[in-house]
């Protein structure tokens, strides 16, 4: 050991041979920095991070909304009678999927329902006398065509601005309809609130809901029966008011009779209906032009 004092290397001993420094006190004094030099630094003590709160919420909202929808497939008038203000936010999300699927279905569809249009014309008397087989046979080669070509990019047709617009429009039209049948109701000595009123419009609203979704399902798969689904969609809101009216007790008889109200309602219904097939007009004519105007799709045929 060297002594701290005169650095002279000794062998053993307490005190150092040249200078007499106690060496005992050296030592400890080493152990001690030794020691403290290599003292194991305490963990941190990481806690498992939470799931964030809002897709929980989400989750929670997706199953409890799934397990409602299947529910009112399978029993469509049970489930609306026993809808209250707790079904709100499920009856909400139906009405905005039923709002969004027909924007999405025409956009997806719209050559398939252009290609049955001009079928359709082909097989009227007055034109089809007129058309040679070989005519027909052409057609039907261009109409593969047009199925097999993205023709949205070329005429730069826009989901987000068709989809959302158009889901927008067709969104209010829906709320006029229940606000519609709701104040029928209101007429007609119906005591509910607002919020129980639309959740079971809402629930009724999950088969017409269903066809909608299965006519979008195929016009993504390119099959022109899709259209069926999409009108048979589309009357069935017919339905759903005579059938949410009728599900309320009244609680006079001295209110409107629910005949007149329900033809008001439908009055309403043919309004709006009138609204949103204009504005989906107004797009074919847009789609229309834009295909006139495309040199791209003209050098394409």
């Amino acid at each position: 050991m060297n002594c701290s004092n005169c650095g002279h290397f000794n062998d053993g001993g307490k005190f150092c041979v040249k200078c007499g420094h106690k060496l005992q006190e050296e030592a400890a004094a080493s152990q001690t920095a030794a020691a403290s030099e290599y003292q194991p630094q305490p963990q941190t003590a990481y806690a498992p991070q939470q799931p964030n709160q809002r897709v929980r919420q989400a989750k929670k909202v997706s199953k409890s909304f799934f397990s409602y929808f299947a529910e009112g497939i399978k029993n469509p008038t049970a489930t609306a009678q026993s809808a209250g203000e707790s079904q709100f936010v499920n009856a909400l999300i139906t009405v905005i999927l039923y709002a969004l699927s027909i924007p999405i279905m025409l956009y997806v569809g719209w050559k398939l329902l252009l290609i049955q249009f001009v079928r359709s014309m082909f097989k009227l008397p007055i034109i089809s006398e007129e058309l040679a087989p070989s005519d027909m046979e052409d057609f039907n080669t261009g109409a593969d065509l047009i199925k097999a070509t993205d023709i949205n990019s070329i005429i730069h047709f826009n989901f987000t601005d068709f989809v959302f617009k158009q889901g927008v429009f067709i969104f209010i039209g829906l709320a006029v309809i229940i606000g519609a049948t709701y104040v029928a109701a209101k007429f007609g000595k119906v005591d509910v609130s607002f919020k129980e009123f639309f959740s079971r419009f809402g629930t009724f609203m999950i088969i017409p809901t269903a066809l909608l979704l299965v006519g979008l399902v195929l016009a993504f798969l390119h099959v022109e029966y899709f259209s069926y689904f999409m009108n048979f969609g589309l009357l069935s809101i017919f339905l759903v008011v005579p059938f949410t009216v009728a599900s309320f007790k009244q609680s006079g008889t001295s209110g409107l009779d629910r005949i007149y109200s329900t033809l008001i309602v439908y009055v309403v219904i043919t309004i709006v209906l009138t609204f949103i097939a204009n504005g989906l007009g107004e797009e074919a004519k847009t789609i229309i032009t834009r295909m006139g105007n495309s040199t791209e799709l003209n050098d394409l045929f």
